[in-house]
């Protein structure tokens, strides 16, 4: 059986599955296809379940909730860091209200901590990769930066109003869960227990021959060494990935309730996951 895997083409996805791009992991006769693509594609595409299993902002999980289900394992958690909101000079607060900002698209976790953190501003979405371009070039007065950005925004000349992942953290107490992957639910439960285990085994074989799996990622690495791309990895690819655990998955609970009690998510949301093979699944709300 053949099922469309769809992920970014970041340093971070690419390690996590490393494994399984590389046949290193036992995947008891299903065949994956990798459909690489930036996020804000692949929540827009999950919206519609085009694909059986794809990487998607914790945002965007509230609008795909009749379709597919969280799985366990995959996650990118800011564990006090995060989105950054940067510019070309200090913007105070009530300035960066009035002001345009970049925003790499509307259903990234990015976007709802930044409608959190700053109810009121006016935005325009620009490639995750061109945001640093945007503002150089005047075009918006600020960025909202995901993935590697994070690392590279002094190297670009700008500076940093507010990193999201650490005001959240002081805010609730809690990583920021940015991404996830999920799984479609008409697959059935059988089926989508045993991808929960292929994943979780991809990410782990990463984890445990990190050299090798960091090396695979560097094609993925824009304007990033082998050093900065693995300490990138480090940020996003780690125990929260293998598993979000109890304290991760009150993170999203926490998220998302906030970004409905902010007006900001649509309705309330139950969060709904997928256990690997011999573990309890099911609904958490």
């Amino acid at each position: 059986m053949k099922l469309t895997l769809g992920h970014s083409p970041d340093p971070d996805d690419a390690f996590m599955f490393y494994g399984l791009a590389t046949g290193q992991v036992d995947t008891g006769g299903l065949e994956f296809e990798h459909v690489l693509q930036d996020i804000q594609t692949l929540n827009e595409r999950a919206t519609r379940g085009e694909l059986h299993v794809t990487a998607i902002s914790i945002h965007a999980y509230c609008y795909v909730l009749d379709k597919y289900a969280l799985l366990p394992s995959g996650c990118s958690m800011g564990d006090q860091y995060g989105p950054m909101i940067v510019a070309t000079k200090a913007l105070p607060r009530d300035e960066l209200a009035e002001s345009l900002i970049a925003v790499p698209g509307t259903m990234t976790t990015a976007f709802l901590a930044l409608k959190m953190y700053l109810p009121r501003f006016r935005h325009v979405v620009v490639p995750f990769d061109q945001i640093f371009r945007a503002v150089k070039e005047g075009r918006a007065d600020a960025g909202l930066i995901i993935h590697e950005g994070q690392l590279t925004y002094q190297r670009e000349g700008l500076q940093l109003h507010a990193d999201l992942g650490r005001w959240w953290f002081e805010t609730t107490g809690l990583p920021l869960p940015l991404g996830g992957n999920v799984v479609r639910k008409d697959l059935g439960k059988p089926l989508m227990e045993h991808i929960a285990a292929i994943v979780k085994a991809s990410i782990r074989y990463g984890l445990d021959h990190r050299a090798e799996a960091v090396a695979h990622a560097m094609q993925y690495a824009r304007d990033m060494d082998a050093k900065l791309a693995d300490r990138f990895v480090g940020m996003y690819v780690n125990d929260w990935t293998l598993d979000y655990g109890e304290r991760g998955r009150e993170a999203i609970r926490t998220l998302l309730r906030r970004g409905y009690e902010a007006g900001a998510v649509p309705k309330p949301v139950e969060l709904e996951f997928v256990g690997p093979a011999g573990n309890e699944g099911g609904n958490d709300s």
